[in-house]
């Protein structure tokens, strides 16, 4: 559970290795920049297990690095816990959101807000595409997404 006075947020796609993982670096590298990486929990993770332990995809990573962004993330599914834990969830598209406002009604006491990241996009660009079979282009345009709504989602939420 997060700390009195501190925010919290869990970024979610299907196999936290493309989508969520990028959109948790670029908001922890934003919030660190800002100074106020300490007022907040930041975490990503999957609607699915397919990837549970796995590093985020190498083209996600390459597109990270070449804007001087690390991350040393380990996908994981999201859990009941979450539901209760963390104060919003941002997820990629809209099977994501179903998935999870559906797990949502089985834990009692949520809490979570559960939205698409992409609602806080200023180009109105709701559906954050997942890129596994695309090209590296893709990834980059999941980057700049992730990139305008996280600002957005920072600003709102400071």
């Amino acid at each position: 559970m997060a700390a009195s006075g501190t925010k919290s947020v869990l970024f979610v796609c299907l196999g936290n290795i493309c989508r969520s993982p990028i959109a948790e670096a670029v908001f922890r590298k934003m919030a660190t920049d800002a100074g106020v990486v300490d007022k907040w929990v930041i975490d990503s993770g999957a609607t699915s297990d397919w990837n549970i332990g796995s590093s985020p995809d190498t083209r996600g990573l390459a597109c990270l690095r070449k804007h001087d962004i690390e991350t040393s993330h380990r996908a994981q599914q999201v859990t009941k816990e979450d539901f209760i834990s963390f104060e919003f969830i941002l997820c990629m598209d809209e099977s994501n959101l179903s998935d999870l406002n559906r797990k949502a009604k089985s834990v009692k006491n949520s809490r979570a807000k559960i939205e698409l990241l992409g609602s806080y996009d200023p180009q109105k660009q709701l559906i954050i595409k997942d890129p596994y079979y695309g090209s590296d282009e893709d990834f980059e345009k999941v980057y700049e997404q992730c990139v305008r709504c996280c600002k957005a989602f920072l600003e709102k939420n400071s």
